[in-house]
């Protein structure tokens, strides 16, 4: 059985020294893209694979990332946890998933001794933790590299890596579109009061109502949490006003389901008599009758593009020994998806 490949057979196939592989492995920008490229074509043909615990323990520096992250939506966490898992395997890395409660009051003891057992490079953070100042001052106190996703429309005064979520200006976009099929009675179904998203997606609402002179509806303003069951009974809620919406807009798909569920069950036809939208565009948008019209979330490029810009920070700071630079920050915006849960309405 023919052995496995080392660093020595990519060096002397390459014709570099073994310091050489060792920078490119490593992901050190120093190396001259000829030089790279040879590399790279060694390792592809003897199908190496660096030994991270012997790159950890030669260059005292870890080679394994992790994610924590609090998020009810199972369907964002698995997509969050295969972009980051997609982007690991091809630079070498291995990742640590760190599930957290921020219902939990030990959740920063409970952070420190994870990223310290863990000996990791950096961490990915997703809502609601990344939005948590007291959870960004640990991990700064812990000198540990980080990149946090949140949901903003605007780039803050913060100079910490960040991944920025549009969701804003694709929530203001979902209810204009609904506008524009006829609907002035648009009800509000709001996520989790700890998620940035249930408020940027509010204000987005909000915003396109007040641009097409709408007067906002109290009673069509339910908060709730980011689940089926609160979609079934904010729905039900919203029935209950004498004058009915004939729109719902919910803060996720997941919302958008159950209330599909409750306004179907009360005999209302969807969309003829009453319209949903939702947001994320998860499994759920397209697993329902009729498919949702929402908002496309890419979960997955997000979690891979996050996943590469930390690592390539955490490259410049090998090469240039601890000298702090700046990781650029990211910008995504969900895109509108019209589906049948709306349509044009003759009548409102």
């Amino acid at each position: 059985m023919k052995s496995k490949a080392t660093i020595k057979d990519v060096a002397e196939l390459a014709g570099v020294s073994i310091k050489t592989v060792s920078r490119v492995t490593n992901q050190e920008g120093s190396v001259r893209k000829a030089t790279l490229d040879k590399v790279n074509e060694a390792i592809d043909k003897l199908n190496y694979q660096p030994n991270t615990a012997a790159r950890n323990l030669a260059g005292s520096k870890s080679f394994a990332l992790g994610y924590v992250y609090d998020n009810p939506n199972a369907y964002y966490v698995l997509d969050m946890q295969n972009g980051i898992l997609e982007e690991c395997r091809e630079r070498g890395y291995e990742l640590v998933i760190h599930p957290c409660s921020v219902a939990n009051k030990s959740i920063i003891d409970e952070l420190e001794t994870m990223v310290k057992r863990s000996q990791l490079a950096g961490l990915i953070i997703s809502p609601p933790l990344s939005e948590m100042p007291e959870v960004l001052t640990a991990l700064d106190k812990l000198n540990i590299a980080y990149i946090k996703i949140i949901s903003a429309c605007e780039v803050s005064d913060d100079s910490s890596p960040c991944v920025y979520v549009n969701d804003r200006d694709a929530a203001f976009e979902i209810t204009e579109h609904l506008i524009e099929q006829g609907h002035t009675k648009i009800a509000f179904l709001r996520g989790d009061e700890c998620h940035r998203s249930s408020h940027e997606r509010k204000l987005g609402y909000l915003q396109a109502l007040e641009k097409h002179g709408i007067q906002p509806n109290k009673s069509y303003q339910i908060d709730g949490s980011y689940s089926f069951e609160f979609g079934v009974e904010g729905a039900k809620e919203l029935l209950l006003n004498e004058e009915k919406p004939t729109a719902i807009f919910s803060c996720n798909d997941e919302i958008a389901a159950g209330a599909l569920f409750a306004v179907r069950l009360n005999g209302l036809d969807v969309p003829s008599e009453m319209a949903i939208a939702g947001f994320e565009d998860s499994p759920f948008s397209r697993q329902t009758w009729p498919k949702l019209t929402t908002a496309a979330q890419p979960t997955n490029e997000i979690a891979r593009k996050a996943a590469s810009s930390l690592i390539q920070y955490l490259a410049s700071q090998r090469i240039r020994k601890g000298e702090q630079q700046n990781i650029p920050h990211l910008h995504f915006r969900p895109k509108l998806v019209k589906r049948e849960s709306t349509q044009l309405l003759t009548e409102v």
